[in-house]
This record gives structure tokens, C-alpha cells and sequence, in this order.
């Protein structure tokens, strides 16, 4: 269960501090006691209601001190019974009650909370589970980060499966929120990672894995099946060749990072989105680009590219990449995530998903990716 923050802590004590600073300050007709009423409810921000009861029988007997205290307050101890302390004494009893109630109500959220976050830290494992950081050559990384903390898991994905065929690479993003785009990305992710096995050929690969997707959809039923769609891109690096092939289906397309050059991997043939491929009747284009040593390549969702900053300019990516291009893609992501943290003022308006894949330019032993020479 989370710890509350420090100042929430000491509230209470401060509350205290405060009204003795008070008392002895003010005249007596005007005493300021009577504010010590709602320190069980100050407590209850805090604590728990073990607490929260202490904190109301200590507010019950301060009162009773302040109030018939000469030396203190200025008051003749005749005061300690008077009806407006009595009345006082009863109401602070009460609001300790109904403090301790809501004190034990919170506490219960709190644990329940905790346990739906760790049951979603499990889920995100073993939905997003962490690609390897290399594979062969290849050196990888990736970032996931939901727009909502309490949620940890939604629809944006990312797969990286060493295969007899190169490593292959998926990042996509479900369309909606909630269960069902959860559940969608699990089936997508499970197709996606069977058939990279089995699929010679990359555009074949697509094709198995919208199969699956249209036969879930019709499972699915409902009127909004033919709107339950996936953007994704899907990549293979052959060991062993300078190349890379890609097809993209409705998704933002990969940036090539490499010395003095980051481009976009568009040529303008993107299929269309899974579960939509059967209604356009387009083919899969398979398209191949040159990836040597030193160069990187990032996947990612349009959750970066459509953040906005306060002023509601998008991301500059491209931009931020060309500062970063020398950095292997450990370094690469961690700078993405405190940029884009930085740049939404903490407020992301959704899920992102980043993929960084990059093969040394010193070869297997390399330590990180360095800058290639521009060979396109």
C-alpha cells in the first residue's frame, strides 16, 4: 500500500502546533480550541483508524485542557464543564467516529487498489513481457506507458521473436480502451508469436496474423466488429544481411536512425489496419531498406507523436531523435520517456509504445550502438 506523502504525515501535528499558537494569542472569549473538532478528520487523510481514535481522544482531552486551564488559556477551570465545551467534547466524539469509519474505508480502497495494480503489474508481464535486450546482433529495448496510472495495461503493443528467418518485430495499437482492447492485444500478440515461426515470408505473416484477428472479431459478435481494428507494423532483420523489410498496416511507419540522417520509413503502400484487410482487398506490400552496422531503427505507437505540450503543439520526434541519434536504445527510450513526461507537463492523453532496435557498428561485442556511416 502506497505511503502518503510527507506533509499529509504531519498535518495533524502542524493542525496542533497551529491552535496552540493560537490560543494564547487571542482573547479569551474567543477560544480557538473549538477548531481541534476537526483534527480526526485531518488524521484520517493519513492514518488509519487505530489512528484516527487516538488522535480523537487526544483532541477530546486538549480541549478539556485549554479550557480550564488558567495558566494557559486564561480561563477558570469552572469553564472545563461549561455547555459550549460540552458540546464541543460531544461533537469532537462524533467526528472521531465517523473519522474512524472513514479512515478504515480508506485504508480498505488503498489495499484493494494496491492488489488491482499488482494483479495489472502480473497481467502487463505477461501481456508486454520485456523483449530481450539482445537477440544475435541485435541490440533492443523497449518503452510502455499508459496515459492512466491505475490502468498499467491497455492496447498498444510490442513483440521482438528470434526466428530461423531473422528477429521479427511487431508494435501495434488496438483501437479503444478497456478490457476489450486488452484482450484483443493478448490474441494479437499470441497469433503474432506462433506464426513467426511458421510464416517464410513477411507479408504471409500479416495474413496468418489478421486470420486470427478476423476469426476473434467474428467470435466477438456485436455491431462494432468490423471498427474492432489493429494498426501494427511488422518487421524481420535477416541474420546476416544489411537489410531490413517491413509491412505496415495502418501504423505510424519506423524511423531509421543513423549518422547525420533520421527518416521516416514511408513509401506510401501502408495496407490497411488488421481486421480491415478482408474489407479493402488490398495486398500486403513488402518493403526493404538497407540496416548496417551503427544503425537503429524505432517502433513506436502514436501515443508519442500526438503528445502535446501545454499549448497543444504535438511531439516533435523527429527532432528530439536527431539530438539523440548516437545513443544505443537503453539511452535511446530512457531520454524518450523523460522528454515526453516533460514535454505533457506529467499528463500524457494516452497509452505509448516504443520498440529500439539497433546492431552495433563494433560488431557482436560492441557495448552500445555508435554512429554509422550513411551508406543508402
Amino acid at each position: 500500500m502506497p505511503e502518503p506523502p510527507a506533509w499529509l504525515r504531519w498535518l495533524p501535528v502542524l493542525y496542533v502546533a497551529a491552535v496552540l499558537l493560537l490560543e494564547p494569542a487571542t482573547p479569551v472569549e474567543w477560544p480557538v480550541s473549538f477548531v481541534l473538532i476537526a483534527l480526526p478528520l485531518v488524521t484520517a487523510f493519513a492514518y488509519g483508524p487505530v489512528a484516527v481514535a487516538g488522535a480523537t481522544v487526544f483532541a477530546v482531552v486538549l480541549e478539556g485542557v485549554l479550557a480550564g486551564t488558567p495558566c494557559c488559556a486564561g480561563r477558570p477551570v469552572g469553564h472545563l464543564w461549561d455547555r459550549y465545551y460540552v458540546a464541543s467534547y460531544v461533537c469532537t466524539a462524533l467526528v472521531g467516529v465517523l473519522g474512524t469509519i472513514l479512515a478504515a474505508h480508506r485504508t480498505h480502497r488503498e489495499r484493494t487498489l494496491a492488489d488491482v495494480r499488482f494483479v495489472a503489474d502480473i497481467a502487463q508481464r505477461v501481456l508486454l513481457r520485456p523483449v530481450p535486450h539482445r537477440i544475435g546482433d541485435l541490440l533492443l529495448d523497449s518503452l510502455y506507458l499508459s496515459a492512466a496510472a491505475e490502468a498499467r495495461i491497455g492496447g498498444d503493443l510490442y513483440e521482438a521473436v528470434p526466428t530461423r528467418y531473422g528477429t521479427r518485430l511487431l508494435i501495434g495499437d488496438v483501437r479503444g480502451k478497456g478490457l476489450l482492447a486488452v484482450e484483443t492485444a493478448a490474441a494479437l500478440l499470441g497469433a503474432f508469436r506462433e506464426a513467426a515461426h511458421d510464416e517464410p515470408a513477411l507479408p504471409a505473416l500479416a495474413d496468418r496474423v489478421e486470420t486470427s484477428m478476423d476469426r476473434r472479431a467474428a467470435l466477438l459478435g456485436g455491431n462494432e466488429v468490423g471498427e474492432r481494428f489493429v494498426t501494427a507494423v511488422f518487421v524481420e532483420i535477416p541474420a546476416g544481411e544489411p537489410v531490413l523489410r517491413v509491412v505496415n498496416c495502418g501504423h505510424p511507419p519506423p524511423v531509421l536512425i543513423r549518422s547525420g540522417e533520421v527518416r521516416e520509413l514511408d513509401s506510401g503502400r501502408s495496407a490497411p489496419p488488421l481486421n480491415l484487410g478482408v474489407l479493402a482487398g488490398e495486398p500486403y506490400h513488402v518493403e526493404e531498406y538497407s540496416f548496417r552496422p551503427g544503425d537503429q531503427l524505432l517502433l513506436y505507437t502514436d501515443g508519442i507523436t500526438e503528445t502535446r505540450d501545454p499549448d497543444g503543439s504535438f511531439y516533435p520526434l523527429l527532432q528530439r531523435l536527431r539530438a539523440w541519434r548516437s545513443l544505443p536504445p537503453q539511452g535511446l527510450l530512457e531520454q524518450l520517456h523523460h522528454d515526453l513526461l516533460a514535454y505533457s507537463g506529467d499528463r500524457l492523453q494516452d497509452d505509448i509504445a516504443a520498440l529500439a532496435v539497433c546492431l552495433p557498428a563494433d560488431g557482436p561485442a560492441g557495448p552500445a550502438c555508435v554512429a554509422g556511416v550513411d551508406v543508402m
